[in-house]
């Protein structure tokens, strides 16, 4: 088992110790937090709205950027602050923060850390302009968060190295022997692998969940701290096999590379694709919220998604926004019967299982 992670595997459990801490050295209770005071009423004009937003985002800034600069032509009084980092990193500042919040919203790649910020009220209420067209589930509780894309996670491998015909169909054939030092996925600390365990313990239960990392381990996979480590690596062919969200393998396709694609465990009797969503909430106490909202009613707008499916590979969550060219639709697939969000709300559970089994 090899380790390419940037951070050591204890800076994950820093988020989880600061939630015991506000709760008294518990585990978070999965009541919900009490609900917090609505956000101002949103103002709708655009020249009406101006001053520093700050964004803390999760996601890698070159995939952000674009969405951003998109809305601050839309509002050009609006001077956008952004600090990026790992989903866990932000956490922690923004439990820091709490006493005085720094920013003004913040955007995730998955459900699982959100979830965890939700139930320590750090965010404020706002049902965005086009939440109505969402799937129940990816809108948070109380209205402190909602989903904004869609991802799945899948296969990808080298075509030079790996036939179509070899490649794996399942997640659980990662830890065929035949498949020894020839995987590459994310480690610990990201939140794509977080968000896809707590899937499968909701799924198959913790002692299932942890037999398959063990033998993801025991299988020599070399665990990277992002999945674009991971896809260049395969679209290099320094790895036969890739586990990522699928946009990571769109990404590496149009970088000219010779890669293919599975959408994993379509069987008979298998648990079928799991998928998770970015997410963005508006933090409470905000300095900036006009901006705050606005921003959150462009991200579900039509010309939002359009950027993150034209420019990103994803899955809108607004319906009728038409996906990227060449990307396969999520009805064509059998979907893990799973609550992601509801998954994500036994943060401790996760985090826990992980440490136990030393998972990089």
């Amino acid at each position: 088992m090899k380790s390419y992670s940037k951070k050591p595997f204890g800076l994950l459990f820093a988020l989880a110790l600061l939630v015991s801490a506000c709760g008294g050295g518990k585990a978070v209770s999965e009541e919900p937090a009490p609900a917090t005071e609505p956000a101002a009423p949103v103002v709708t004009e655009a020249s009406a709205i101006s001053g520093d937003l700050v964004i803390y985002s999760g996601r890698s800034e070159s995939l952000i950027q674009p969405v951003l600069d998109a809305f601050q032509a839309k509002y050009p009084n609006v001077k956008i602050l952004l600090k990026s980092g790992s989903n866990s990193e932000l956490a922690n500042a923004l439990i820091e923060e709490q006493s005085n919040p720094q920013a003004d919203v913040f955007v995730t790649t998955e459900i699982f850390t959100v979830q965890s910020l939700y139930q320590q009220g750090l965010f404020a209420s706002y049902h965005p302009v086009g939440a109505d067209q969402l799937p129940p589930e990816f809108i948070g509780p109380k209205d402190n968060w909602v989903g904004i894309t869609r991802r799945a996670r899948v296969i990808m491998y080298n075509t030079e190295l790996v036939s179509a015909e070899e490649a794996p169909t399942s997640i659980f054939d990662l830890t065929d022997p035949k498949w020894n030092g020839q995987v590459a996925a994310a480690g610990s600390t990201n939140g794509g692998m977080q968000a896809q365990i707590a899937a499968m313990r909701q799924l198959l239960g913790d002692v299932d969940t942890q037999e398959w990392l063990v033998a993801l381990m025991a299988n020599d996979v070399t665990f990277f701290g992002g999945h674009t480590d991971v896809r260049k690596a395969v679209g290099a062919g320094e790895f036969k096999i890739g586990l990522v969200n699928h946009y990571y393998y769109y990404l590496q396709l149009a970088e000219g590379s010779p890669v293919g694609i599975v959408f994993p465990d379509q069987g008979e009797g298998q648990i079928g694709l799991i998928t998770n969503a970015t997410s963005a909430a508006i933090v409470k106490g905000a300095k900036n919220v006009p901006s705050a909202q606005a921003f959150l009613d462009f991200l579900l707008s039509a010309e939002g998604q359009k950027l993150f499916a034209e420019l990103n590979y994803e899955y809108p969550l607004v319906a009728g926004v038409p996906l990227k060219e060449g990307v396969q639709p999520l009805d064509d697939f059998l979907l893990a019967d799973v609550n992601v969000a509801e998954a994500a709300l036994d943060f401790n559970g996760t985090l826990n299982l992980m440490e136990a089994v030393g998972l990089p």
